[in-house]
């Protein structure tokens, strides 16, 4: 395949440059650790692989003729991201007990779920099936892009889990923290609302 390697660069660009997930799992992983973000890390990503799946099999076709519906996505995506930036904002400091914090944050299923309505993830699956599909059996090859960007994302997505981690080090007092989860917060919510500028 000849758009390999632009595909290979599309993908990675859009998985490591920061974005509402992004943002998420650097926080989420911060607060909680790297083994508690990785199955997060793998829903989201298997998330956004099957949504350019299916963005390519024609869904996308569907939602570019109603504009309707692409602007009640936007604005669910934008006030769901808003609800999670101050979810952030206001999150207290890791207890230095592993277990007091287990069961909060984002979840698997919050995870894949956000990227449902996640507009970053929908402009890039259109932009794989307007650009990167082609001609021939278009099935199999949108299963091996999905499969690509599904293996792209994953380390990616990763990274951002361990600049979280290493955060938590780097600001190890809870005031600190505190600064740090405000500031991921704003960056949240600008990020969810730029998409709706643009």
């Amino acid at each position: 395949m000849e758009s390999l390697l632009p595909f290979l660069l599309f993908a990675f660009v859009a998985s490591i440059t920061p974005g509402p997930t992004n943002i998420l799992v650097l926080s989420h992983s911060s607060r909680r650790g790297l083994s508690a973000t990785l199955p997060i890390i793998f829903s989201a990503c298997l998330a956004a692989a099957l949504i350019v799946f299916a963005v390519g099999l024609g869904m996308g076709e569907t939602l570019l003729r109603f504009a309707r519906v692409q602007q009640v996505m936007a604005w669910v995506g934008v006030l769901w991201l808003s609800w999670l930036a101050w979810q952030i904002f206001q999150s207290a400091s890791p207890s230095l007990e592993p277990a007091a914090s287990r069961g909060e944050g984002l979840g698997v299923f919050g995870a894949a779920t956000l990227q449902l309505v996640n507009p970053k993830v929908w402009m890039m699956a259109v932009a794989v099936a307007s650009v990167f599909v082609g001609g021939g059996d278009k099935t199999v090859r949108l299963a091996m892009l999905s499969l690509v960007f599904l293996l792209v994302s994953l380390p990616c997505m990763t990274l951002w889990a361990l600049l979280g981690v290493g955060s938590a080090r780097a600001f190890g007092s809870p005031r600190a923290f505190r600064h740090m989860n405000r500031a991921l917060a704003v960056l949240l919510l600008t990020s969810a609302w730029l998409t709706m500028l643009v």
